[in-house]
């Protein structure tokens, strides 16, 4: 079962937190950003759920806790009114500067977005593209980090592995071309969205190819780790409770 407040931080931090590692990675989404005249800070303030700004400007998008030096900001009354913007397009209410609300959501962010859902829904033809392909398990990668710690800190079930998780920080990525670093401290996971340089257990993927397959489950973790594709290190512990985790994410990004 599916928690529709842990749903919510998933879309936030997991999801739409991939933004801006798009506006680095895509040149589509790149122009997109460099046609704006100002920046645009978006708050989305969810009851009960969570609050966070998307900073965009013409050098991509950064994305911030909580609302401080947000232009405009849209809320919701619930964490299932914030999941419809992400499942049917159905925005919030404009609280603050409804018209740059309005006109960013229906423009650029729309824009943003629907790159964004190509590549993490891609078809099979697009998939065929290189290019496409590493940008889409890149993407991936970062949702995932994402989704590990919102759900480690609302999904039940994921708060109870997390409990049994050392401080300390957890390494995850594809050989040579993407890192992500959940941190952990008094059982609350953060996301870094890079390589950790004092990683207390390491996960690492040998090849984008195999991360991809691990990712759309069309490989085998056992029969990979077997095969030595995929790299484990440190304390066990803190790894076999972030794959429980990710076994919740598997549910919720299905």
């Amino acid at each position: 079962m599916k928690d529709a407040r842990a749903m919510a931080f998933v879309n936030a931090y997991g999801v739409l937190g991939a933004l801006e590692n798009l506006c680095e990675i895509d040149d589509e989404a790149k122009k997109i950003c460099q046609k704006l005249k100002k920046p645009v800070n978006f708050c989305f303030d969810v009851k009960d759920g969570p609050c966070f700004t998307l900073n965009f400007s013409a050098d991509g998008c950064k994305m911030t806790d909580g609302d401080a030096g947000c232009t405009c900001k849209m809320s919701f009354r619930s964490p299932d009114g914030f999941n419809n913007l992400i499942d049917n397009s159905k925005p919030g209410i404009p609280s603050k500067n409804p018209t740059q609300v309005l006109s960013f959501l229906l423009g650029p962010f729309t824009k943003l977005t629907n790159i964004l859902v190509k590549y993490l829904r891609p078809s099979d033809s697009d998939l065929k593209d290189k290019d496409f392909f590493e940008k889409s398990t890149i993407l991936t990668m970062y949702v995932i980090g994402g989704a590990i710690c919102a759900l480690g800190n609302n999904d039940e079930i994921s708060k109870l592995s997390a409990s049994y998780i050392v401080d300390g920080e957890i390494s995850m990525g594809i050989s040579d071309k993407v890192y992500v670093t959940v941190i952990a401290k008094d059982h609350n996971l953060t996301l870094k969205k890079e390589k950790s340089q004092n990683p207390r257990a390491i996960m690492e993927f040998k090849t984008i190819e195999l991360a991809n397959s691990l990712f759309n489950g069309t490989a085998s973790t056992m029969a990979e780790l077997c095969a030595g594709n995929i790299y484990l290190a440190g304390m066990c512990n803190m790894i076999d409770n972030i794959n429980r985790i990710l076994d919740r994410v598997g549910l919720y990004l299905a």
